[in-house]
């Protein structure tokens, strides 16, 4: 086994950058950029991952795009409103569910991950106090919570409900969500890898029928359109078949040796066997199945029914203030797909509220021109902080770096690297995006 380094970034050769036009790609990304003709989403948009087994030679699926020029997700949305689904057939079969698996003995039937935020409150709230089952919330937590994301957990535990917070060790935690910058430019790949596996491992040991999520990402077009059909999420996205994982981007014997992280390390990142779920008759659904589902509702409902805090500032890369709120390398995560993918914040939720009949393309357009890759500055120094490693209490990881410190100037030349050349154009020592929606 080599010996790993993680070198200081290299700065780019420019050369295929200064050309008119490129067809080098990266991550297996389309060569002919498009933007759907309904949205404001470009089919450069990233297919939903299986985290633990992600890294540097994973090609990306993309979006799909009709030949009408509209992405699957606006497909979706038109496919829903011309069928004119039973709502109310739907809802009949979401109570008949809950009355398959509710408890009669004060257990908990059935489990909602989530943080506190909108989505995770409106979830939780509705299969209590509407359809009478008794959940139990558990939360992965963020790297650094907002004072309003903590103060929203706070009410969302208020408002009724029993949690688990696991709070995994900050020093493993640091390192891996460095090693996955460096390696993948993924913040938050590492937060992901555990909330995904979190729920399950609960839902198993505690014996819980039913594992809740919020809306399917059939509505997004990152999951396939069949999704729209069923309840039943994908169980691989929270489960393994094998022991080959990746971590930070890389295997746990490279972890263990180069790193000093151990398999009792990683053991709650590590997701449930797929054989002991399938055992345990464990189910995971999607409320927005059975129910009409509206993020810009979710955050109202979730104000008015706990009191959910809206940021006190617009997030930067967007112009909203209430979606995914709660972690302060939040705006950081959404500045790096802006880099490798040329999609940011503003995309991702102009193209939501499109399809949700919120605004019209025209107003979408004008705010992904206006917020779109907007440096994520206002927590900068302290992520960069968190993100540096040191000798005290890093001994073995810390000569793994060739610079163990994290700053503004290695960011941004790391950056520069997972830029891919048909998205990316240097000119006039500036970066431009080849295309731009309109």
């Amino acid at each position: 086994m080599s010996k790993i380094i993680i070198n200081y970034p290299s700065i780019v050769d420019k050369h295929e950058y200064k050309k008119n036009h490129s067809s080098v790609t990266k991550y297996g990304l389309p060569e002919n950029l498009k933007f759907c003709s309904a949205c404001v989403m470009t089919n450069q948009l990233p297919k939903s991952e299986v985290e633990h087994t992600h890294n540097k030679d994973t090609k990306k699926k993309t979006i799909d795009f009709h030949e009408d020029g509209k992405c699957a997700a606006c497909h979706t949305t038109e496919e829903k409103k011309n069928r004119d689904v039973d709502w109310d057939k739907r809802e009949a079969e979401l109570k008949e569910l809950c009355k398959k698996y509710k408890s009669n003995n004060g257990s908990y039937d059935c489990l909602v991950p989530g943080s506190g935020g909108k989505d995770s409150f409106y979830t939780s709230y509705m299969l209590k106090y509407k359809y009478g089952m008794n959940p139990l919330t558990v939360t992965w937590a963020p790297n650094i919570y907002t004072d309003w994301g903590w103060r929203n957990f706070q009410r969302w535990i208020g408002s009724g409900f029993d949690n688990h917070l696991i709070t995994p060790n900050k020093r493993v935690h640091r390192l891996l969500t460095r090693l996955s910058i460096d390696n993948l430019l993924h913040p938050f790949q590492n937060f992901i890898v555990g909330q995904k596996s979190f729920a399950p491992k609960m839902a198993v040991r505690l014996n819980i029928p039913l594992v809740f999520y919020g809306e399917s990402d059939a509505e997004y077009g990152t999951g396939p359109k069949e999704r729209f059909d069923t309840p039943k999420r994908d169980l691989k996205f929270s489960s393994k078949k094998s022991e080959q994982l990746f971590f930070g981007g890389l295997e746990l014997n490279d972890l263990e040796k180069n790193f000093g992280i151990t398999r009792e390390d990683l053991s709650i990142y590590l997701p449930e066997d797929l054989e002991k779920i399938e055992k345990s008759s464990l189910e995971f659904h999607d409320l927005g199945y059975y129910l009409k589902w509206n993020p810009q509702a979710c955050y109202y409902f979730a104000h008015e029914n706990g009191g959910f805090e809206a940021s006190p500032e617009r997030t930067p890369g967007t112009y909203s203030k209430y979606n995914s709120i709660d972690d302060k390398i939040d705006d950081f995560h959404y500045y790096t797909t802006g880099i490798k993918f040329g999609l940011g914040r503003a995309t991702y939720e102009a193209s939501q509220e499109i399809r949700a009949g919120d605004i019209d393309r025209e107003e979408g357009v004008i705010l992904v021109k206006k917020f779109d890759h907007e440096y994520p500055e206002r927590f900068s120094q302290e992520i960069f902080n968190y993100l540096s490693i040191n000798e005290k209490e890093y001994p073995i990881a810390c000569k793994s770096f060739e610079s163990p410190k994290f700053s503004r100037e290695y960011f941004d030349t790391l950056c520069d690297n997972f830029r891919s050349p048909h998205i990316w154009k240097y000119e006039d020592g500036t970066w431009k995006l080849r295309k731009t929606i309109s």
